[in-house]
Parts: structure tokens; C-alpha cells; sequence
């Protein structure tokens, strides 16, 4: 299968199966932004799961935080990025098409051939609003276009509050806006997304360290839950590639259909933010060490990752195309903690009566503890196929038998093997194979 093949049918899948909508379709779309359905929503928060109990639940030295979105406007003079947050912008003469600067290959236009453009100007990648009912300069605000910065902030609060000793991180899951000149392949670049964020504290002696730690640790859980390793590698920065205030960088990347690109990015921040906070809010936001009565800046380890990219990154490693009998099943084989939907209850006979109010009765037990659906809206071997296609772990078959043996059909996703269960003991037996 050709790569650009897979995207097209995984974006075509997403659309027909409710995992991803393009936001306002009927209104014509509104460009990079889209929308979740009953089954992307499920995946997407199977991954925010995932990862807050690896990074959070699973950890003792992380605590977690919910930021707002809007903020005091000084925080981004602080981080920079009222100064420095925009991209340089140029329109080709002949055909008017409008690029990064820095994007230029050649110096010429990639749609028309052409080496004539406008001079470059600035454009702001942050979104601006106002707060109040008078809209004037001392009401501007923006839309975040990070989640950093609101953990940092909240540095002083966290410590006061839990008294937390070095090293520590706090973890937070959020929505972040940017305003992008070049968007795309599909849910990987947007201008609305969501964040996982930690920023990890350390003493300056044992941040390159603690750095290290931090790239295996991030490497290894998409491999955890499900990624194979040849897709995955680690890309650290260049010299060029850094920020100013950034001692080093590594990425995690994912071989997209679309090529190599970041999910992840793991950075060592140095001390650099909680100085610049410091100076812009005249709060003394350094650490004072118990042991030694020392109080100096933490270094930050910053280990950034989009949900929106996980997603997509688990959703490409999914997909499968298999021959059976002659016929292609494409199948999504999740990892049980990211499959949208553990079970499926489908009657055998739906024009039974019995057989329907007894799937009904399993399914309604299971939902207990399960993410299940009932389906009997076609034969079994397309409820099987549907089921497959969105990654359904188990399906659930109630026939005639099941009436007066009390046993039902288990179908396996991934092998179709099929084994009969007691229904008094399906319960049991599906919690210990998903959980």
C-alpha cells in the first residue's frame, strides 16, 4: 500500500466510522480544525488516560494541574512570546500564493516556479481577544498558544501546597491555539489542539540526567501501548534547531505516512523560565533547599506531546489490511487501553425476540464495568466486519443455543477465534482478558 494511499483511507475511515469530522462540514468547513465523533472521542481520551496514569498515577514524584486557558497578558511578555511569537510572511507575485519565509526551497514558489515576493512581514501566531465590555489596549488578552507557561506560574502555589522536594514535575492535559500560516495533514497540524505537558524541576547538577531519563521513559510508552519500534525514533536537536535558552532537545518521531515528524519533544529548559517569571512578576519564585538552605532556580526537563498527533500516530499503527476468504478486512488493532469500544452484543436473529432481550440484558451487565455496543442492523458477518474496522476488541454473539445452554460466542479481534462462555461467567472473563 502506497503511503499516501493509507492517509486517504484513514481520514476516509475516520469520516465514515465517527472517529474525526471536518469542523462546520455543512457550513463548508472552516480550514484545520475538526471535530471528534463518538468513537474519536473515545480514542482520544483513552490516550489522555494512558498517559496521565503512566506520567501522573504510576509516578510518585508528579503532581497534576488544570490551567486556565486565558491569562494575564505580562505572562507572555515574560515567556517571549509577545516579542518573538510570529512567522514572516511573503506573497508570490504571479500567482499570489502566500508562504513562510523560511519555507522557501530554492528561493522560489513551490506552486509556480516563480523567485518574485513581496517583501516579508510579520504575522502574529497568537490569537488576540479582548476581556471586558470596553475593548481597548488594557483589555487585550490571548489565547494561550502553550500550556507551559500556566504550570510555571503556578510553581510557588504547588509547592506551598503539597511541599513537594526536588525533583518533581507537574503534569497538565490542555487545549492550546496557534494561529499557523501552513496547516495540514489532517489532524497533525491545526490551529486548535490539545497538550500533554509536564515540566519536570531539578537541581542544575542532575538536569542532563534527569533529561536522559525522561527521553527513555517518553520513548518507550508509545511502544507500551502499541507502536511498533521500527516506526519510532529519537531526533536530537542541532545547535541551530535550539532555543536560546535551551542546553538540548531530543524528539520523538513518527514515521507518518506523510514522512518522519514529531510527537514528542523532550526539552532541558534550564532555568530560563522561572527567572524570566520571576523578574516580570517581582515574585521570588526560587526553590529553597531544605538540605543545604540554599534557594536557586530549578532547571526544567520539558517533555511536551499533542494528543492529536498521539492519536493519529495510534491510529496509522493500527491499521491493518488483511485477505480473508478472498475479501480484504481492514482491521484497527488498538491496544486494549486505546480500543474505542471493549465489546460488542450482537443478537445472531433479530427478528427473535428472546435472542434480542437476552443480548440487551448482557450488554446492559457488561456496560458495568465496559465500554460496549448492541448492534443488530445486518447479518453477523458484516457486524463482525464493522466491529473489526474500528478496533473492537471482543464481539459478543447471543444465538439460539444461548437460550437454553446459557452460553454465548466470543469472538477474538485480532486472531477471529471464537470460544463459548458461560454468560454467569462472561463478566469475569472479559475483565481479565482487557484489564
Amino acid at each position: 500500500m502506497q503511503k499516501t494511499d493509507l492517509m486517504d483511507k484513514i481520514v476516509s475511515l475516520c469520516k465514515r466510522r465517527g472517529f474525526i469530522f471536518q469542523s462546520s462540514e455543512i457550513y463548508g468547513g472552516l480550514a484545520s480544525t475538526f471535530d471528534y465523533g463518538p468513537l474519536g472521542v473515545e480514542l482520544k481520551k483513552n490516550v489522555k488516560n494512558a498517559w496521565w496514569r503512566s506520567v501522573v498515577h504510576h509516578r510518585d514524584d508528579v503532581v497534576g494541574l488544570d490551567a486556565s486557558i486565558l491569562m494575564h497578558p505580562k505572562v507572555w511578555e515574560a515567556s517571549g512570546h509577545t516579542a518573538n511569537f510570529h512567522d514572516v510572511l511573503v506573497d508570490c507575485k504571479k500567482c499570489n500564493t502566500r508562504l513562510r519565509e523560511d519555507h522557501i526551497q530554492d528561493g522560489q514558489c513551490p506552486k509556480c516556479g516563480k523567485k518574485e515576493f513581496t517583501d516579508g512581514r510579520a504575522f502574529d501566531l497568537m490569537f488576540k481577544t479582548t476581556i471586558g465590555a470596553v475593548t481597548d489596549e488594557n483589555a487585550n488578552a490571548y489565547l494561550r498558544p502553550e500550556t507551559a507557561q500556566g504550570i510555571f506560574v503556578n510553581f510557588k502555589n504547588v509547592i506551598d501546597a503539597t511541599h513537594r522536594k526536588l525533583p518533581f514535575g507537574i503534569a497538565q492535559i490542555g487545549k492550546s491555539f496557534r494561529n499557523e500560516v501552513t496547516t495540514g495533514n489532517f489532524i497533525f497540524r491545526m490551529r486548535e489542539f490539545e497538550q500533554m505537558e509536564i515540566e519536570y524541576f531539578s537541581k542544575p547538577d542532575e538536569a542532563e540526567k534527569n533529561h536522559q531519563q525522561w527521553i527513555d521513559t517518553r520513548f518507550n510508552w508509545y511502544m507500551d501501548y502499541g507502536i511498533k519500534k521500527e516506526n519510532l525514533q529519537l531526533r536530537p536537536h542541532g545547535d541551530d534547531e535550539l532555543a536560546h535558552y535551551a542546553k538540548g532537545c531530543t524528539d520523538v518521531e513518527y514515521q507518518f505516512p506523510f514522512g518522519w515528524s514529531e510527537l514528542e519533544g523532550i526539552a532541558n529548559r534550564t532555568d530560563f523560565d522561572l527567572k524570566q517569571h520571576s523578574e516580570f512578576s517581582g515574585t521570588d519564585l526560587r526553590y529553597h533547599d531544605p538540605v543545604t538552605n540554599e534557594k536557586y532556580f530549578p532547571h526544567i526537563i520539558e517533555p511536551s506531546s499533542g494528543v492529536d498527533r498521539a492519536t493519529l500516530a495510534f491510529l496509522v499503527d493500527a491499521y491493518h489490511e488483511e485477505e480473508v476468504k478472498g475479501k480484504i478486512r481492514t482491521v484497527l488493532k488498538f491496544n486494549k487501553h486505546l480500543a474505542p469500544i471493549h465489546v460488542a452484543v450482537l443478537p445472531l436473529l433479530k427478528k427473535n425476540s428472546e435472542i434480542v432481550a437476552l443480548a440487551k440484558k448482557i450488554k446492559q451487565d457488561l456496560q458495568q464495568d465496559l465500554v460496549c455496543v448492541y448492534d443488530d442492523t445486518a447479518a453477523i458477518g458484516k457486524l463482525y466486519r464493522r466491529q473489526d474496522e474500528v478496533g473492537t476488541f471482543f464481539c459478543v454473539t447471543v444465538d439460539v443455543d444461548s437460550l437454553s445452554d446459557q452460553m454465548v460466542t466470543i469472538r477474538d479481534r485480532d486472531t477471529m477465534q471464537q470460544e463459548r462462555v458461560s454468560i454467569a461467567q462472561l463478566r469475569q472473563y472479559l475483565r481479565e482478558k482487557l484489564f
